[in-house]
């Protein structure tokens, strides 16, 4: 069947998301065109929206990094993908629309048993926690992993992926009932930040230790406590700083414990960068997807008429787990 001419999109207007109609994209050699029938909602969309987080220099200013659906069209270089194939993608852009184009090589197959909606749910936090977690901080069986923010989309992914490799998982949370569903998650303890000195809550259940890596999207005044949660050789990954990009430091424990700091973002990587995390991905977390071993948290669902809306849960921080768009 022929594609349409126009797709609807939802693009931002003086920070305000609002229905739109666009051309339909056409993919490059190397890319694909996925009819969407689910895309994920995700904080630095809500920045974006904000003027706070322009996108790459290439990508779509439609709003949206994560897609499920249908492939429809492939550029003359894609030969591992046909027409019809049901993927979920990692894109920079565009996911906010019924087209989308992302790279043939950030196409990942839909996991078995699993819906649209919740395929949607996997791209960004996957492989956030994949490429920080694992890659960068390098987790290991028996080490025990910090998450603050345990209830969000990262954090329920965090959980599980780490509770899957034998790891231990200690989480922050907001409320009673976020740090509950992150236990009944897997987690190893949950501390209700708002109630709790997560500092002396973490040396207490670690013995004076410490946690030997920390996932961190708050930045700002939680730098220098997470220093003080940290064990010898343990290592901070920074991937969001949502109190703030500056903090003042004592690097005196940073000598005396050997701690290595880093952190990264995702979306301005390259495609060969992140096709080296589909292709772990593929391999080690897929099939436990298929199980069920693993699944993705998804809170809540909204038409993509319905983004604002989508939008206003994501900036309550009422929601446990991933937003999603279905179109």
């Amino acid at each position: 069947m022929p594609l349409p001419h126009q797709m609807l999109a939802i693009e931002i207007e003086n920070g305000v998301l609002k229905p739109t109609k666009r051309p339909i994209p056409t993919p490059s050699a190397n890319q694909a065109l996925i009819k969407v029938e689910a895309a994920g909602v995700n904080r630095p969309d809500v920045m974006q929206r904000k003027g706070l987080y322009p996108p790459p220099p290439g990508a779509s200013d439609i709003p949206g990094l994560e897609v499920a659906g249908t492939i429809v069209a492939l550029g003359y270089n894609v030969s591992h993908l046909s027409q019809g194939d049901r993927v979920c993608a990692l894109v920079t852009g565009g996911g906010y629309a019924e087209y989308c184009l992302a790279s043939a090589a950030l196409c990942l197959p839909v996991p078995e048993g699993l819906s649209f909606t919740q395929a949607a749910a996997l791209p960004e936090t996957f492989f956030t926690v994949w490429s920080n977690v694992f890659d960068r901080a390098q987790l290991l069986p028996g080490e025990t992993l910090l998450v603050h923010g345990g209830a969000s989309g990262i954090g329920t992914t965090a959980i599980q992926l780490a509770k899957a490799f034998n790891a231990k998982v200690i989480v922050t949370a907001g409320s009673e009932a976020k740090c509950e569903f992150c236990l009944q998650l897997g987690a190893d303890a949950a501390i209700n930040y708002k109630e709790l000195n997560f500092v002396e809550e973490i040396k207490r259940l670690t013995d004076g230790k410490g946690v030997d890596i920390i996932l961190d999207m708050i930045g700002g005044d939680y730098f220098p406590r997470n220093l003080k949660c940290m064990s010898d050789d343990a290592r901070l990954v920074q991937i969001a700083i949502q109190n703030g990009p500056k903090a003042e430091i004592n690097l005196l424990p940073v000598m005396l414990k050997r701690l290595t700091i880093t952190g990264s973002t995702l979306r301005a990587r390259n495609d060969v960068f992140k096709a080296a995390i589909a292709d772990k991905l593929l391999e080690k977390v897929w099939p436990l997807l298929a199980s069920g071993q693993i699944k993705p948290v998804i809170h809540s669902t909204f038409a993509l008429t319905d983004a604002a809306k989508a939008h206003q849960l994501m900036e309550s921080s009422r929601h446990i787990g991933k937003i999603i768009l279905t179109v």
